[in-house]
């Protein structure tokens, strides 16, 4: 039986995360890894980013980016309403809303909304990769209380759940 394109490239990616993540992470999902949680399975959540890699064009070996913070300590995060249907959080240098909306590989954000403070370059570019992951990414892992997304760049970014 011939595999549809779609469950080729799926299970390409399946793959290719899998041996990502222990590549950089490593760390395996368990048995109990939920692939593609909706939103609704993560109403009322708080996550915070412990940790985001990616893959080095000029070496093509797996580095972890430096997670910015606030002067006050604040962490990149990402809160769940309770009803699943909106999101906020802070990405390093401003705020930002969104609507929810689920996706055939888990949930995505849509109509960000931000603060306009301004950032360093890094922190900008930082900023503008995170928000345009959380609204367009390959692949969502839930591993209890660990939230992992793979990006469509190869980048890995792996949350805490706080509550």
């Amino acid at each position: 039986m011939l595999l549809s394109r779609r469950q080729t490239v799926l299970s390409l990616a399946v793959a290719t995360f899998s041996l990502f993540l222990g590549a950089c992470a490593q760390v395996m999902p368990s048995c109990s890894a939920v692939n593609a949680p909706p939103a609704r399975d993560l109403a009322g959540s708080e996550w915070e980013l412990i940790r985001w890699h990616y893959t080095s064009v000029n070496d093509g070996k797996t580095r972890p980016r430096t997670i910015p913070h606030r002067g006050n300590g604040a962490p990149i995060t990402l809160l769940i309403s309770s009803d699943g249907k909106s999101a906020s959080g802070y990405t390093g240098c401003n705020n930002y809303q969104a609507q929810v909306a689920n996706s055939d590989w888990g949930f995505i954000l849509e109509k960000i909304a931000s603060t306009r403070k301004a950032c360093s370059p890094h922190l900008a570019e930082l900023e503008f990769k995170l928000l345009s992951y959380l609204r367009d990414y390959r692949t969502m892992v839930r591993d209890g209380d660990r939230l992992l997304i793979m990006t469509r760049d190869g980048e890995v970014l792996s949350f805490a759940q706080k509550n």
